[in-house]
């Protein structure tokens, strides 16, 4: 059995990084965010558990870089969301 996976777009959308999903499909068409350091322009790109994504923020400015820790069921509240990723800072 293959290790479960999302669609790029689909887990932007439900960890709420825009509001609808054709903007995450968008978004990640500009080629600006890596999944585990490759760059990636396809919105069907498979997404795991584990991956780190790295991309910058919609509002500009920093970089923002995330573990995924689940794979979304829906587009829930934002406290819902949190619960997908988490955030890595240059800390550790």
């Amino acid at each position: 059995m293959s290790e479960p996976y999302q669609r790029l777009d689909q887990w932007l959308y439900y960890a709420r990084i825009a509001k609808t999903r054709p903007l995450c499909a968008a978004i990640v068409g500009k080629g600006r965010i890596r999944i585990n350091r490759q760059p990636t322009s396809k919105p069907h790109a498979r997404l795991h558990i584990g991956d780190i994504l790295t991309f910058p923020a919609v509002s500009g400015g920093e970089v923002r870089v995330w573990r995924v820790l689940d794979l979304g069921e829906r587009r829930g509240p934002a406290k819902e969301a949190a619960l997908l990723y988490e955030v890595i800072t240059e800390d550790g």
